[in-house]
């Protein structure tokens, strides 16, 4: 009986520039074991084969907190703030108002609506949040919530996760962040946030949204207590469900993947926390490969400062994000690098690339 020649690193890079999908010990071998000098190339020649050409994307938005008072505390997370906290807070209309005509004055169009699980708060207040913006401001785009909140409010209303969705969508929700995917590892989720959507409910949200096709993104929050092989069955998840979803015209618009950052793990010299820039560039390059099927990759600006991400799109990263007018979570914990747009296209450009702007869609805008 013959046995089989495990795969070297070459004809698993070879299999992946055919876009075939590698699976998760073919992946695990490129991770730990390819040089990244051939890490990149692969990663960039991906990019080129799903985003040719030298345009990197960007985008002007707010990322404003509903609420930092939220039931789940995750572990990691320094903005959290418990039901009667003195520092808890519910953002007011009038607040709103003043952060929406700022975002517009700077020629952005899209909120970046997000917040703590807060006990007291139901889908009503949801709704009729989102229609009152809409309602004064229709050219308002909501990238609003994310799974974990709708497994929340769909288990706090007796309700699906699709009828919790639809009544959202109608009160003006216009695309779901994958914000609270962390790793999709539950051994990892109930040690890190025990109270938040397990593995299992955030891609269950996600596979009714794209059925919904509801515009999503996805992302992944490395580096705290995960193994190497958990991200990588953290890229096969999603990819798996992309391929569910691209029959329904849905699916991922990106992969948005950043490194943990925490009081304790905060540099003076950088934003970067201490997974490291080789461990980022490897990671872009990884997901590249693996996510067939998914076209946009962002580097996180945010997280890894311009350096990193500006290597980053030479790594398989087609997307720089947004310039954050403003960011409340990762800036309690000392952390992220916020820059105005001609700083984010110098970024692009200084990289060798041609800045774009675009919109929550990824397409180019004027």
């Amino acid at each position: 009986m013959s046995r089989r020649t495990p795969a070297t690193t070459d004809s698993i890079f070879a299999k992946a520039l055919e876009l075939q999908p590698v699976s998760a010990d073919e992946a695990l071998k490129l991770y730990i074991e390819a040089p990244l000098a051939e890490l990149l190339a692969a990663g960039y020649e991906l990019r080129q084969t799903h985003r040719p050409g030298i345009e990197v994307g960007w985008i002007i938005d707010r990322n404003v907190n509903i609420t930092n008072i939220c039931y789940s505390c995750c572990s990691f997370c320094a903005f959290c703030r418990k039901k009667g906290s003195s520092e808890g807070y519910i953002t007011t209309r009038e607040e709103y108002r003043d952060k929406i005509e700022e975002l517009f004055r700077a020629g952005g169009e899209q909120l970046l609506l997000q917040g703590g699980m807060h006990p007291d708060l139901g889908l009503d207040f949801y709704t009729t949040l989102f229609s009152d913006l809409k309602r004064e401001y229709p050219g308002l785009k909501l990238h609003a919530l994310g799974p974990p909140e709708i497994v929340s409010l769909a288990k706090r209303e007796g309700l699906s996760y699709r009828k919790v969705l639809e009544a959202l969508v109608s009160a003006g929700l216009d695309s779901l962040p994958g914000a609270g995917a962390e790793i999709l590892s539950n051994r990892v989720r109930k040690i890190l946030s025990p109270a938040k959507a397990t593995a299992g409910e955030w891609i269950g949200v996600m596979r009714v949204a794209h059925a919904m096709r509801l515009p999503t993104t996805a992302t992944m929050m490395f580096g705290h207590i995960e193994r190497i092989d958990e991200r990588i069955d953290h890229l096969i998840k999603l990819r798996e469900l992309q391929n569910e979803s691209s029959g329904e015209g849905g699916g991922f618009t990106a992969f948005i993947p950043w490194p943990c950052i925490t009081p304790d793990n905060k540099r003076e010299s950088g934003p970067i926390s201490d997974t490291g820039r080789e461990e980022y560039l490897r990671l872009i390059s990884v997901s590249r490969i693996v996510l067939n099927n998914i076209t946009n990759i962002q580097a996180s600006l945010l997280t890894v400062g311009p350096d990193t991400a500006a290597m980053s799109l030479h790594a398989g990263a087609n997307d720089l994000g947004s310039v954050l007018i403003e960011e409340n979570v990762l800036s309690s914990a000392g952390g992220g690098y916020r820059t105005d747009p001609e700083g984010i296209k110098g970024i692009i450009t200084a990289a060798g690339f041609l800045p774009v702007r675009r919109d929550q869609l990824y397409r180019p805008v004027e």
